[in-house]
This record gives C-alpha cells, structure tokens and sequence, in this order.
C-alpha cells in the first residue's frame, strides 16, 4: 500500500485487473444465458467504469436516480433504465425531460404514477417506453404478480403518451438469504414472478417484450430461465463483504478498498482514519447477517480477515490487537454501493501502480434538469 505514494488518506482504491475480470464474469454468464446485460450503475456511479462494461458487452445501463440519469445522458450512454418509480410531479417533468433524444424508461408499480407520467408526456409531446415492476418477495415496490400486473398494464395500454413494453423485479432479499440453497429459491421465485406476470398478460392480450431480473446474488441464476431476456446486477462489478459472506465471491475478488491510515495503537485497539463517513455504518443490506463488523482488513497480510469492531465518524477500531507491522490497512468495505457514495473519485491502481484517478460522477441524489 505504502508502494502506492498515496498523499492522503482514507482514499477509495480500484484494483483495475480485478475489474476487467468481474466485469468479464457479468458478459460471459449473459452471454451463456442468451440474456442482455444491463447493469445497475448506482454501485460505481462512473461514466468511465460505465464505459468499460459496455465495451466488454453491456447493452444498455439501469440507474435509480435522476442525477444518475442525467449524468449518464451527459456521457453519451442512449439506452438506460430508470428502475426506481417516481411520483412526484417536479421529478416526473425532469425526468421526461430527460428522455428527450434517448432511450430512457419509465417504471411503475401503481396508476397514479402512470396517470401522472402520461400526462407531463403529452405536456411536453413525447411518448414514454414504461415497463412494470414486479414484487418477487422484497415487499417493498411492485405490484403482486400476475392478476395485479396484468390489471396495472392493462390500464398502462388506455394512455396515449405511454407504450408500455415490458416487466422487471429486484429480488434485493437475496442479500438476507441465510444459506446458498435459500438464495437459489429467491433467484427462482424471482424469475417466476416476471414470467408468470410476462405470460398472464399474453394471455390477456398485452405483449410483453423485455423481462428483466437480477440482483447480484441471484443474477448467475435467475437468468437462465427460459423467457428471462435481461439481467440488470450492479455489485457484480465490484463486489464486497456482503457478496462474500453470501458465497457469491472471494475475499479476494472484491475490486474496491479503502485505504487507511493507522493513527493510533493502544495494548487492546488499533485506530485507523476510516470511520463511518469512508466505510458508513451498514453491516449488510435486507437482514443479511453474513458479514461481522464494518470492514475486513485484506492487507497487510499478517491480520488479513480481522474486522473493524467500531466505527465513529472519522475513526475505524480493531479491538484486540496491539501489534501492526505498518502504517497503512486495506479494508473491503460491508457494502460497496454505500461506501462509494462517500467519495470524489477513485485511485485507479494496476499491481504496484497508479495509473488514473477516475471521477464518481453521480454521487448524491439531485438533478438540475439539464439535459
């Protein structure tokens, strides 16, 4: 680490190698699937990391927010879902706004958003692409399958502005599931919550085009299904504690740490400057208990797998151990999606060497509507 010359610390590392090679197992298990790939860019928030994966064979880009819509219309990208549903009007004529010149898509789960989507389309004279979204067992957005889809798409067809052409789910739950045999099962229910809904709706007369899935645990899985056309992961590209402790990665094929400098040793603790505001406080997402403490220390090697007990705002604690070899940690952050949100950029690292800072340029949440 020390090898690396960093000028401060804590600072947010990409293994640029490990990158290329988690990007490579994303293309390669889409393309075994016959599936298209869509990754969700809320985990790197990078226009330069969003690029690679579509040199290596992505084909379109999922956001969540309007800032992460705008910034990625910005940087060229011209096909990007938006799978997060929006109510609120001012967000609903920004985000319409925005699709001007682009393939951007809509997601609803309820009629108000669509009503009021269809209406700002046909105020600003634009038809909007609309897909559903699906419970398949998070029980947070999405209409039930079948019946509940088939209702809400039904009305979706009555709107002049809307063209609604697919379903999609996010069996976020997966990150909870208690042993590798229960993640199967989410990744199963969670195809056949969108294909049910896909086939209910054929039944009744609505085509239904796209069917997309695919958190990171279940993405490998779900996407094999026959009728499934896309798979959306986002951490794939990263990885971190979390996807470890679920057995869907290696320690070692997390391809972002944060570096830390060690600022005290006492006879039971060692104190690093990374606390809650370069690693956050999230100890795994939707009840997952996988992982222990808020960080695990992969370097230096001598106390690879211990953890950081304690976390305060600008203070990381080891607990137990007095004795350190050097005056630099690495840390694979619980979550990474929240831990990148912390920062400006990353130290893009190759081996022993920098070799670029790449900007994160869709941290935080606001959008100024230009387009």
């Amino acid at each position: 680490m020390k090898k690396w010359n960093l000028t401060s610390t804590p600072e947010l590392v990409l293994d640029i190698n490990q990158l290329s090679k988690n990007m490579k197992r994303m293309t390669e298990s889409a393309k075994a699937n016959g599936v298209r790939l869509r990754p969700h860019v809320k985990t790197h928030k990078s226009i330069e990391v969003a690029k690679k994966q579509l040199e290596e064979g992505a084909d379109g880009l999922t956001v969540a927010t309007l800032k992460e819509a705008e910034v990625f219309k910005r940087g060229g990208f011209r096909d990007i879902l938006m799978a997060y549903p929006l109510r609120n009007r001012e967000k609903i004529s920004q985000f319409v706004a925005l699709a001007d010149g682009i393939r951007l898509i809509a997601t609803v789960d309820e009629l108000e958003q669509a009503s009021r989507l269809n209406e700002e389309a046909n105020r600003q004279g634009q038809t909007i692409e609309v897909w559903v979204k699906i419970n398949s067992g998070l029980n947070r957005c999405g209409v039930e399958p079948e019946e509940e889809a088939v209702n809400l798409v039904r009305e979706i067809t009555t709107m002049s502005s809307l063209d609604v052409t697919g379903l999609f789910t996010h069996a976020g739950h997966a990150y909870g599931a208690p042993s590798d045999k229960r993640r199967v099962e989410i990744a199963n229910e969670e195809a056949q919550a969108v294909l049910l809904s896909a086939h209910a709706c054929e039944q009744a007369g609505y085509p239904i085009e796209h069917r997309s899935v695919g958190s990171t645990p279940t993405y490998e899985i779900s996407g094999r299904f026959e009728g499934i056309t896309e798979v959306r992961p986002g951490n794939a590209v990263f990885f971190d504690g979390v996807q470890a402790g679920l057995g869907v990665c290696e320690l070692e094929e997390c391809a972002v740490t944060v570096v830390a400098s060690v600022v005290s040793i006492k006879k039971d603790r060692v104190i690093v400057d990374a606390g809650s505001k370069a690693l956050t406080l999230e100890k795994g997402a939707h009840g997952n208990d996988s992982v222990k403490g808020f960080g695990m220390i992969v370097e230096p090697t001598e106390h690879h797998g211990l953890t950081l007990t304690r976390l305060s705002e600008e203070h990381g604690i080891m607990d137990g151990t007095a004795q350190f070899p050097t005056d630099y940690v690495r840390i694979v952050p619980n979550h990474v999606c929240t831990a990148v949100n912390l920062y400006d950029h990353y130290v893009v690292v190759d081996g022993d060497t920098i070799v670029d800072k790449w900007s994160i340029d869709a941290k935080g949440f606001n959008t100024d509507s230009r387009s």
